[in-house]
């Protein structure tokens, strides 16, 4: 009885997630830039919610409470406050440069702007692939994520398998149907869902233990280096590294990027970057502080295990458990048909219609879109299957992966100067080192390429430094090609 009411919680949810698609499938236009960016019609609440509900995945559900949970909680540092500010100002530095560029000539992605811009088909599939090579691995870990979720919530009734499929088959089902208008909806509802049932269960949770005195003294008893900075698992390095490589990430995954091309007007996108920092604390401090405060109450976390499902079935009726776990399954959908959607158009624009067939509709570019949609999450459910980590590793591999786009796309923006050559090596050069880091890894190469150096430094972050260095050295000594054009990004309101 307690497994059917779980199930039917989630199941019920997924069902309500695929209404709302069908509702905005009804009053969408068949048209690409519709499926894509909702013609351009986005407001601030709107914005901002499916911002943050595509962003917060099970990274943040499960993967930053298994952190604070074994290093305290200091993350609460690296992702809620920096990252919370910094990816706003970068929102304003690269996102409003964008909004602008975008609504004067009508670019759908990144790589369509800055193909355009530097007159080069090969500069903008370069992009589109690299992105799509980075998007892989963070759809997979949504899938990841709701097999895990599954698999704690219903105690290994239902396998991973099960729940990974679960998933990917309502997130087809629904961006096929619904494109950036049901998806932008959907984000707003599970955004909301995900940051009150995260505060109720933190309330729960600690009244269960005896409140928030009581909880933080059970946790510094077990774990005494969590009552300081520096006194857990972290270091400076780490923080700092972190930090930065998370938030330039951010700002070129597809589906954060290509909202930078949804809003209704520049103003809309100010509000918007103004109030994401609030909101983020707002979901991270009640999801990572269960995380921490774990760390002192008297249960068993298997190996392995999310830390999350197991606190909940502890201290929480088995319903809200279930409600939890669908808000979580909130988080990876609203991450994961984002993805997609982003995925697809970025295949169809810089792929598809430049490459294959410069001559495709409207209409068929968008029902390619669709069909991309099914085949990308088909195999991202496969190669979870394979489970190639912990959610952490997927996550930070992608983080770090799309943050070396980020300075290349700056000097693209601001410096007139950067020519194509420049921005080819300053993106290939840095991703094929570092695709050598993570590719040693995968396949246990001795010796085995180092992710971090001394002090926890990443080295992402010196790779970020060396596509700055080959975007700008390599443009000083290159001429501008004759069919680029830098006007383009000069816009009025820079």
């Amino acid at each position: 009885m307690t497994l059917g009411l779980s199930l039917g919680v989630v199941v019920g949810y997924l069902l309500f997630a695929l209404a709302v698609g069908l509702v905005a499938y009804r009053v969408s236009e068949a048209t690409a830039e519709d499926y894509y960016l909702a013609n351009r019609s986005i407001g601030t609440v709107v914005l901002l919610f499916t911002t943050f509900a595509t962003l917060l995945s099970a990274f943040t559900f499960f993967g930053g409470p298994n952190l604070a949970f074994a290093a305290g909680p200091e993350w609460l540092i690296v992702m809620g406050t920096l990252d919370g500010v910094l990816f706003a100002v970068l929102w304003y530095v690269i996102g409003y440069k964008q909004w602008l560029i975008g609504d004067r000539h009508g670019y759908v992605t990144l790589g369509e702007m800055l193909g355009d811009r530097f007159g080069s088909t090969g500069l903008r599939a370069l992009v589109a692939g690299v992105s799509l090579l980075w998007l892989f691995p963070y759809v997979m870990l949504q899938q990841m994520g709701a097999g895990e979720a599954l698999v704690g919530l219903t105690d290994g009734v239902v396998p991973y398998w099960g729940g990974a499929a679960l998933v990917t088959a309502f997130m087809i089902l629904y961006v096929v149907l619904a494109g950036m208008r049901g998806v932008a909806w959907t984000d707003t509802v599970q955004g909301l869902f995900m940051l009150s049932v995260v505060w109720i269960a933190a309330a729960w949770v600690v009244s269960a233990v005896g409140g928030v005195g009581a909880a933080t003294g059970a946790m510094l008893d077990a774990r005494p280096e969590f009552g300081g900075f520096g006194g857990g698992s972290y270091t400076p390095g780490f923080i700092v590294s972190t930090a930065i490589t998370i938030a330039f990430g951010v700002t070129m995954f597809p589906q954060i990027n290509q909202r930078f091309f949804v809003a209704k007007s520049g103003e809309t996108l100010k509000r918007s970057f103004v109030l994401w920092p609030v909101l983020v604390l707002l979901l991270f401090v009640p999801a990572f502080m269960l995380g921490a405060w774990a760390a002192g109450m008297p249960i068993e976390v298997p190996e392995g295990a999310n830390v999350l499902p197991v606190v909940l079935n502890e201290y929480t009726p088995a319903w809200f458990a279930a409600l939890v776990i669908a808000g979580a399954m909130a988080a990876m959908m609203s991450s994961s048909d984002s993805m997609l959607l982003s995925g697809s158009s970025y295949f169809t624009r810089d792929v598809y219609r430049p490459v294959i067939n410069a001559e495709a509709s409207e209409r068929r570019e968008a029902w390619i879109a669709r069909l991309g949609v099914a085949v990308f999450a088909l195999a991202a459910f496969v190669a979870s299957l394979f489970r190639p980590g912990t959610l952490i590793e997927v996550g930070d591999t992608a983080f770090s992966g799309f943050a070396l786009l980020a300075l290349p796309v700056l000097c693209a923006l601001y410096w007139d100067r950067t020519t194509r050559t420049g921005m080819i090596a300053g993106v290939l050069v840095p991703q094929v080192a570092y695709l050598s880091v993570v590719l040693s890894a995968v396949v246990g190469a001795v010796p085995t390429l180092p992710r971090t150096v001394a002090g926890g430094w990443d080295v992402a972050l010196g790779l970020m430094v060396l596509s700055a260095l080959l975007t700008v050295g390599v443009s000083l000594v290159t001429a501008p090609t004759a069919d680029g054009d830098a006007s383009r990004f000069a816009v009025a309101g820079d």
